[in-house]
């Protein structure tokens, strides 16, 4: 369990880094892309990254309660 945990972890993380590089990309770019998505793609990375650390709060709690181990 423990194991599947971190790594959805892992693939959210990977997630906000992806927006991100897509969001930096279209602002470096500018454009209709950047005109069109760059608020869309701001709000996604800051709710990746909400999810993100609210899970790794979560891990971190459950860890210590002693279920993982």
């Amino acid at each position: 369990m423990g194991g599947a945990f971190f790594t959805l972890i892992l693939v959210v993380m990977f997630a906000v880094v992806v927006v991100l590089m897509i969001g930096v990309g279209g602002f470096a770019k500018g454009g209709a892309f950047n005109a069109k998505y760059a608020n869309k793609m701001m709000r996604l990375r800051i709710l990746l990254q909400f999810v993100a650390v609210v899970l790794i709060l979560l891990f971190v709690y459950l860890r210590g309660q002693g279920v993982f181990g």
